[in-house]
């Protein structure tokens, strides 16, 4: 018998709860995680892709979260999220399959879509993420052809809320993997997808990067579109070897190569990412991810030169020139001056390129100067008296001879 102290046991009405259902709470809040703002330029770049409505082709190695991705892109941005993995489906369900009406030779023979299309067209928006593309089989991949450049599906056509993104591995790491056929892959921008160690610990802890699109400054629209295509142009004008260069072997005909098509994406992307005033990092990848890498750096390196100061205009008022910062842009600058120079040869053209050299030596690096002062000495013309500002260079100069002439002796006992 219990004593007078110890409490009754009063038995509980509450019911219960089934295993499985405090197995789903726990499942609820693992997986009830949030965002915060985070610089990430694989982030941005894709968002700025899918902002330009271009299709993103995802390249990584599995499990390092490129679908996770994906889904955080989809809820920051509204969108209802469709998975298709291709290589599980037949080209009839992108193509659609025959449907015979009425009288066939009147009304032509239908092409039923499957039902994932009827569900994005419904909405009239969504993201289309078709997974694990390079295990489709080539016959797969063609039917692909007109749903990312068409957007086609049997007799339907996507809405323009639309937005296509698909992900692959590497074929040494992918299961039965295809290389990608050259027409589909001319039709993606590929960004190459990896992980980092303290986004992914951050994640895990229960907070991820968030994807957010870029903010457009509609102010600066027709100044993007006017640089895209100045850029672009301006590039093929002088090299018209890049505008359709097939690659020779599978594996890169496999990746983003250069073609009209291509080429008219890279516009796309380099007036978004004015407008959005994305770092060159982010452009970067966009770029090298819709042409390649070597037209993609030809056309980074000719966009820094179309960014750089006119050298008349630093010519005409030296003591107000604003110089870029970046070491190799304002070599650039200095060295575009003093070709304006010897373009056109003349005495106060001469006195203001060292007047702007003696300020760029007193405002940033002393030692990128030294090239363009040896080559305007040269350009020196008979009657010319010496300048002041020459004064203010000299120790930069013999500074600079100084360090080069032990390395040249040393080379020469050599």
């Amino acid at each position: 018998m219990p004593s007078p102290t110890t409490p009754i046991p009063v038995p509980s009405s509450a019911p219960i709860p089934a295993p499985l259902d405090v197995a789903a709470d726990l499942l609820a809040l693992l997986g009830d995680t949030r965002t915060e703002p985070r610089a990430d330029d694989q982030l941005e770049a894709l968002s700025l892709a899918v902002a330009a409505d271009l299709p993103v082709l995802l390249w990584g190695e599995p499990g390092i979260g490129k679908t996770a991705a994906l889904t955080r892109l989809a809820e920051e941005l509204d969108l209802p999220l469709t998975t298709v993995i291709a290589s599980v489906h037949e080209p009839t369900d992108f193509s659609g399959l025959p449907v015979l009406g009425d009288d066939p030779a009147v009304r032509g023979v239908a092409m039923a879509p499957p039902d994932w299309a009827v569900r994005l067209v419904r909405e009239g928006r969504g993201l289309l993420f078709l997974d694990e593309l390079s295990t489709a089989p080539p016959a797969v991949q063609a039917a692909l052809l007109r749903l990312v450049l068409e957007r086609r599906v049997g007799a339907l056509t996507l809405p323009p809320g639309v937005r296509i993104v698909a992900a692959a591995n590497p074929r040494a790491s992918a299961a039965d993997g295809w290389e990608l056929s050259a027409p589909l892959a001319n039709r993606f921008v590929h960004l190459r997808w990896t992980h980092e160690h303290d986004v992914v610990v951050r994640g895990l802890g229960g907070t991820w990067p968030r994807a957010t699109l870029p903010r457009l400054d509609p102010l600066r629209l027709p100044e993007a579109v006017d640089r895209a295509r100045r850029a672009v142009c301006g590039l093929l004008g002088a090299r018209p070897a890049l505008v359709h260069r097939l690659p020779g072997d599978e594996t890169r005909r496999g990746g983003p190569w250069p073609s009209p098509r291509s080429w008219d994406m890279t516009l796309r992307l380099i007036a978004f990412a004015t407008v959005a005033g994305s770092s060159r990092e982010v452009l970067s990848a966009l770029v090298r991810g819709t042409v390649g890498d070597g037209p993609g750096f030809e056309l980074l390196a000719w966009l820094d030169r179309m960014d750089l100061p006119d050298p008349e205009d630093l010519l005409a008022d030296p003591a107000a020139a604003v110089l870029p910062e970046r070491g190799d842009r304002r070599q650039a600058a200095l060295e575009g001056v003093v070709a304006a120079v010897r373009e056109r040869p003349a005495r106060d053209r001469w006195d203001a390129a060292w007047a702007l050299l003696a300020r760029a030596a007193e405002t940033g690096p002393p030692d990128l100067v030294v090239v363009p002062a040896t080559t305007l000495a040269a350009l020196r013309r008979d009657g010319w008296d010496v300048p002041a500002d020459i004064e203010r260079l000299a120790g930069t100069v013999a500074l600079s001879r100084r360090a080069v002439r032990p390395a040249a002796t040393a080379g020469g006992r050599r």
